[in-house]
């Protein structure tokens, strides 16, 4: 039986931070799901097809260096549900410190009792990416700020040409 596990995430930008979660996680499972949140009330920076785009380009290397599968995938609902679409037995969750870890915590519980099939396994963010978020590099750029440290280059010209998009909006 193939290990499957399930990446679940806005991924709005893709950091460093999440890269490196991806990288560790197909070293565990032979196909790693990432799969993105769409949250129907919220407008993100980038689409979902930049985001897969770029997921799928910045993990292939990875991926073959793993010996793995990687794909991604769209959900709305549960991540359990989303896990059980796409037959993942396993959750990957990143941790960058305590506040992160008490929520996770939480939500094992409530998808334990959802689905008991499914494991949590919870991979502590690398100290040189334990500080970055999505959110955080969505309000840098905006600000004009370098985002060069926190995603890679690929990202970085997607956020740029997103945030110039929006301003012209304005």
């Amino acid at each position: 039986m193939a290990r499957v596990g399930l990446y679940p995430g806005t991924f709005d930008p893709m950091t460093n931070g999440h890269l490196d979660v991806i990288r560790r996680a197909l070293r565990l499972v032979d196909h790693l799901v990432v799969a993105i949140g769409v949250n129907a009330t919220k407008t993100p920076l980038l689409s979902l097809e930049e985001r897969f785009a770029l997921i799928e380009k910045e993990a292939a290397p990875a991926a073959k260096k793993a010996g793995a599968k990687i794909s991604t995938a769209s959900f709305s609902g549960l991540v359990v549900d989303a896990a059980d679409e796409h037959g993942a037995n396993v959750i990957i969750r990143g941790l960058r410190g305590a506040v992160d870890f008490e929520y996770e915590t939480q939500m094992v519980g409530m998808n334990r009792t959802m689905n008991p099939d499914v494991e949590t396994v919870f991979l502590a963010a690398s100290p040189e990416t334990q500080f970055i978020s999505s959110t955080l590099v969505r309000q840098i750029a905006g600000m004009g700020g370098d985002i060069t440290p926190f995603v890679p280059a690929s990202v970085k010209k997607k956020v740029l040409a997103a945030v110039a998009r929006q301003k012209k909006g304005r």
